[in-house]
């Protein structure tokens, strides 16, 4: 009918909207792929089709923040099968930290050759909608920062601070060949220098966009590793993630990031995100470098697998990961920071490695043997409500960490709220509906995951993205529908409440 104010209603919600105190019962009217009105009172003849969501929860489809799509498998194969996952989990934008250099595309060379073959590649097969976080590796790719922001809208960007002596997954004496950059080149503290003096040109020449143009920072220092991986390994005492935590001390993340801070003071690259914040002296030095700089924006990240699993969890080698899984102190210290509001959003970190690549087949318990990362992004909702109710984290805290906060950080003005004009990504959240973690039941194509075993209260239901139902009762719906995000994205006025 020509008079129909709404493509769906979805009636009996209770809406979960971040900055808000309470989760209200509303109906929820979409048009046209946005959200056109909430409230109390919407009529079912308004729209052309009505669904009864019978008093679950209705939390902004996530954005994730922090995922490695393509960084063990080919992009195009991994975009198909992990954003399955990401629907599978509530997630509606994923945000991917790529890279030239070993893994990923196993390519140097500038970005003007190469980002053009990563969107193409990612065209059409992303169930989510989609953004690349890049990392500039030499100085060619610093000066591509002001194209890649212009013409491609990427505005968030990275840096590796321990690859300067240190590989993916531990000492590597050859890195000009792991990073693939030019015989002159040096990636080490003046690269990171340069990089920071390279934003905040590009700062300067797009004012409009300054506040979405960002640097993510991976602080980690090469020297304490090797030094202590190398002690570790000699004395013998440690074995499995409580080995692979002391030879990666929590202090070698202290020490990186208050180095970061004063490189970002120095240089007046003012949007810093500190991410996957794994121990209680990470945070500490995360805080006291923002009371020390207080011009820098400093912003604060954490993991799902940090906040829920610590070095004795049962999956071992399984869970090894950069920072590493650290101590039940550690876990306990980043829900009070949590919980305080200094962690500004949590994300899953998702990188899939299939078993097969994960661990030594000779020795598959030696975990400086198995390789770095796994998947998590289809728990991230249902692990951090579980855990999260545990401790008092209200469902509108849940819907700043994982939805508003990433969406404003990186330009997605258009996500991460339910309210008219914004993208109608929603989750239909059961918190009545318990199960237990299963990699034979996640649509990832890793075949394991650390939180084997885990119970978590709270379930995904359905995920809409643009008003479209992507996945409903354990099944991903359609082909893959997800767009690519050109940074910064701003919300619509829908065509029924003009």
């Amino acid at each position: 009918m020509e008079n129909e104010k709404f493509d769906l209603l979805i009636r009996n919600v209770r809406v979960a909207r971040p900055n808000s105190s309470d989760v209200p019962l509303q109906h929820i009217g979409i048009k046209d792929g946005r959200f056109a009105q909430i409230g109390p009172a919407l009529e079912p003849e308004a729209a052309r089709q009505v669904i009864d969501a019978k008093g679950m929860l209705g939390f902004p489809g996530l954005v994730d923040a922090h995922m490695h799509t393509g960084i063990y498998n080919p992009i195009a194969e991994d975009a198909q099968r992990e954003s399955r996952a990401a629907a599978q989990g509530g997630v509606t934008s994923s945000l991917n930290y790529f890279r030239s250099g070993q893994y990923y595309m196993n390519r140097g060379g500038p970005y003007a050759e190469l980002f053009p073959e990563l969107l193409q590649a990612s065209d059409g097969r992303f169930h989510v909608d989609y953004a690349y976080h890049l990392a500039p590796m030499d100085g060619q790719e610093i000066g591509e920062i002001d194209m890649l922001i212009e013409k491609y809208g990427v505005t968030s960007f990275k840096i590796f601070m321990f690859y300067g002596g240190y590989g993916l997954h531990g000492a590597s004496g050859h890195q000009h060949d792991f990073l693939m950059i030019g015989p002159d080149e040096k990636y080490d503290l003046a690269h990171f220098e340069f990089v920071m003096r390279g934003i905040r040109k590009a700062m300067e020449r797009f004012p409009e966009r300054r506040p979405y143009i960002s640097l993510s920072m991976h602080c980690e220092t090469a020297e304490i590793m090797a030094a202590y991986t190398k002690l570790v390994q000699q004395e013998g005492r440690l074995t499995g993630l409580r080995a692979y935590s002391a030879a990666r001390p929590p202090h070698s993340e202290g020490l990186a990031i208050t180095i970061a801070a004063y490189l970002a003071q120095e240089t007046e690259c003012l949007n810093i995100n500190l991410l996957h914040l794994s121990s209680r002296k990470a945070v500490e030095a995360a805080l006291a470098m923002q009371g020390a700089f207080p011009q820098i924006d400093f912003r604060r990240e954490v993991t799902i697998a940090h906040l829920c699993i610590d070095y004795d969890v049962k999956t071992g080698a399984l869970a090894k990961v950069n920072p590493p899984i650290r101590s039940r102190e550690d876990v306990d210290f980043l829900w009070r920071t949590l919980l305080d509001g200094k962690i500004d959003w949590v994300c899953s970190d998702h990188a899939c490695c299939r078993h097969e690549l994960k661990v030594d087949g000779g020795k598959p318990d030696d975990i400086f043997l198995a390789k770095s990362g796994f998947g998590g992004t289809e728990y991230l909702l249902s692990a951090l409500v579980s855990e999260g109710r545990k401790r008092g984290l209200s469902y509108n805290r849940v819907a700043e960490l994982t939805s508003l906060n990433p969406a404003r950080r990186f330009g997605l003005l258009q996500k991460g709220d339910i309210a008219p004009g914004f993208d109608a990504d929603l989750v239909l959240f059961d918190p009545g509906s318990s199960f237990v973690v299963r990699a034979s039941e996640s649509e990832s194509g890793q075949g394991f995951t650390p939180f084997e075993g885990l119970e978590l209260s709270g379930k995904v239901m359905a995920t809409y993205l643009r008003g479209e139902c992507i996945y409903q009762d354990g099944k991903v719906l359609g082909a893959p529908r997800g767009r690519y995000l050109h940074r910064p994205c701003l919300p619509t006025q829908p065509r029924s409440s003009r």
